[in-house]
């Protein structure tokens, strides 16, 4: 049978290769036995297994700290820290498993562990992105009630901090177990060095096309424009705040600093999510078009990225965390002289002395 003629139907369920690359004896090319070298060159797949064991060396490491960190001092038991060690753990288990699986596989050129691990590395991998994502979304909503304050004088709670982590497992089980039972599967993607939710066949038997749907309109969709309607409405209240204040300096220069960290916020969240979502979706409306799977691994690889980018941003950023952090590394002593922040700016701190470090997650 030549490749143009291999049916969906007829390819096998751990793994989905177009016709046009599958050739006549599909099983032979499987991801699970031989080197994919029939899609890329050798150098590509060192290059993805270089950038991905760059992520696991900087993400691994800058999460589990920040979890520690959160376990060991007491100062830093607030209720938003609660979220974001809430986030980085949820970064760890993407960088503990989903991209050192996929680094290991990339340098082997094929997912030679195995349709076992690559159901587990794509069931880890969006369970920790949708939890990353929503814990993102739940950060920003939380600065729009403390700053904004359309509920009154709001207090963030650590009851609250409780409730949105547990949501966001929820919603991350919620979002990544339907594929262990039918709804979709998880397969190898790209270049079938890493494991994903399907969204490039037609077969109705896994109802792909609706899966997809509900992760980009609920898993994605949703908590951008979360992330978007709280801190655009969180700018403009700093706006009219320095215009009212427009002989202060530090107010200026605090509005100058969380518009610069809400746009990092915003963009780092879209440069490792959208490519992702927005090449599913396509591949998915536009079913029967020609795709190249070498670019397909693209967005899934740069949308691991986030668990470099999350610590830095939103951890790294926060004085109190630095601190600690440094104590932790060196031994109770910082290099750099920085001091132990024991208190950041209060939750409840009113408007007209709004500071950066009031809208950074303190």
């Amino acid at each position: 049978m030549a490749p143009s003629e291999v049916s969906w139907a007829e390819l096998p369920d751990d793994f989905y290769l177009p016709p046009a690359v599958a050739g006549p004896n599909i099983t032979a090319r499987s991801p699970f036995l031989v080197p994919q070298t029939h899609l890329a060159g050798p150098g590509l797949f060192l290059a993805m297994a270089t950038f991905m064991g760059l992520l696991v060396m900087l993400g691994v490491p800058l999460n589990a700290l920040t979890v520690l960190c959160g376990a060991r001092y007491r100062k830093l038991r607030s209720p938003l820290n609660y979220i974001l060690v809430n986030l980085a753990g949820a970064n760890l288990l993407v960088a503990g498993v989903g991209s050192t699986t996929a680094t290991y596989s990339f340098a082997h050129m094929y997912f030679s562990l195995g349709p076992a691990a690559c159901k587990a590395e794509g069931f880890t991998a969006t369970l920790g992105g949708m939890v990353s994502l929503w814990s993102l979304a739940v950060v920003a909503f939380e600065r729009f009630l403390v700053i904004c304050k359309p509920l009154g004088n709001f207090t963030f709670r650590g009851s609250h901090a409780a409730v949105g982590c547990a949501l966001t497992w929820a919603i991350g089980l919620a979002a990544a177990t339907p594929p262990l039972f039918g709804w979709s599967r998880f397969i190898p993607e790209g270049l079938q060095c890493s494991c994903g939710p399907d969204w490039y066949t037609t077969n109705n038997k896994w109802n792909n096309e609706s899966y997809v749907l509900f992760l980009f309109c609920f898993c994605f969709g949703l908590p951008l424009a979360t992330i978007i309607f709280s801190y655009g409405r969180l700018l403009l209240t700093l706006r009219a705040v320095a215009r009212q204040q427009e002989q202060s300096e530090t107010t200026q220069r605090a509005e100058r600093e969380v518009t610069r960290m809400v746009v990092a916020m915003v963009l780092g969240f879209l440069a490792c999510w959208l490519p992702y979502a927005s090449f599913a979706l396509w591949v998915v409306t536009h079913r029967g078009q020609p795709f190249s799977l070498a670019l397909a691994s693209l967005p899934a690889v740069f949308s691991k990225a986030s668990t470099v980018y999350n610590p830095i941003i939103y951890v790294f950023m926060n004085k109190q965390f630095r601190a600690c952090m440094l104590k932790l590394i060196f031994c109770g002593k910082s290099p750099f002289g920085e001091e132990d922040e024991t208190s950041t700016a209060s939750q409840s701190t009113q408007m007209s002395s709004t500071s950066s470090s009031q809208v950074a997650p303190a």
